[in-house]
């Protein structure tokens, strides 16, 4: 393998995103922990600007790129892949944020969450949950302020707009003393977001997605004390978590087989979540008290370590 960098500089790192925002998220949280880890030099890559053949990728003929020479390539989405294989011979560590379409042994490491199954080796991390760039409270939150965050129908869990429609109601009458904020979705359907937009409640506050930019979610979670998700929403799930909040779960049906939702049992089993029949103890959660998850920060750690190692 060709030596990756240079002794005693922080490593260039590109960053191959579709710019679908899930993914750019992934990326971005990353990023971000390999910056305040090690220095590292984010470069980000379009990769729809630079197309690439099937044959390209398949020999490893990278494409011009106007940019630092990398010593790590991280690809997130399955657009970015034909890239990312494109640029395998540039002497950098390659790594894919999923469990990719191509062989596993054609790019030097890969981060997959736990729910896609990967195999157990050296070169992966199985992490809970994609990345995210959402970063734990360092001062717990003890007004009582709460967080509603609602999806939609998905292949994971049956959909029942009246009964979320009701949870949403439960939070507001059982805790009036509360401040509670509810928030949609893509996904969420158009008859529950207008029963949310007519509903007039002194402590609740309705937004609707379009009115939140990519910066509003980490900045309300850090100044919320609780949080409530459907879980179809599962990187709203894992980003409430691994702000530190008490975060619980809205009662919604899983899909028999579902790995998504296997992986959200598995959060409730090991007490990282709440079920909405337990509500009453989450509530008296004390801020702060709850277990910790930060992926990105662990995925972070274990490529600098895998980046030394390999240069």
């Amino acid at each position: 393998m060709a030596e990756h960098g240079n002794k005693g500089q922080a490593p260039v790192v590109w960053l191959l995103t579709d710019n679908k925002p899930g993914h750019r998220n992934q990326l971005r949280g990353l990023a971000e922990r390999l910056q305040a880890r090690a220095g590292a030099h984010g470069v980000w890559i379009n990769a729809s600007d630079h197309p690439v053949s099937l044959i390209q990728a398949l020999l490893g003929r990278a494409p011009g790129i106007d940019a630092p020479a990398p010593d790590l390539i991280i690809a997130a989405g399955t657009g970015t892949q034909r890239l990312l294989l494109a640029c395998r011979r540039l002497g950098a560590l390659t790594v894919v944020l999923m469990r990719p379409s191509f062989p596993l042994a054609w790019c030097d490491l890969a981060i997959i969450p736990a729910h896609d199954e990967p195999p157990q080796r050296p070169d992966i991390l199985v992490t809970r949950g994609v990345l995210n760039a959402v970063v734990p409270q360092t001062v717990p939150v003890h007004d009582p302020r709460g967080l509603m965050l609602l999806g939609g129908p998905s292949r994971h869990y049956r959909w029942d707009d009246a009964h979320v429609y009701q949870q949403v109601l439960t939070l507001t009458e059982e805790y009036p003393e509360w401040h509670w904020t509810v928030t949609t979705s893509r996904r969420t359907p158009a008859e529950l977001v207008d029963r949310l937009r007519a509903l007039t409640r002194p402590n609740l506050q309705y937004l609707h997605h379009q009115q939140t930019p990519p910066s509003w979610l980490p900045e309300t979670l850090a100044a919320s004390r609780v949080a409530w998700v459907t879980p179809d929403s599962v990187s709203m799930v894992y980003e409430a978590i691994t702000t530190g909040l008490p975060t619980g779960l809205f009662d919604l049906a899983p899909i028999q087989g579902s790995r998504i939702a296997r992986g959200v049992q598995g959060l409730l089993t090991d007490g990282m979540a709440a079920p909405w029949c337990t509500r009453r103890v989450l509530m008296a959660t004390e801020p702060g008290q709850r277990p910790t998850l930060w992926e990105a920060d662990r995925a972070a750690q274990w490529l600098l370590e895998q980046y030394k190692e390999h240069r």
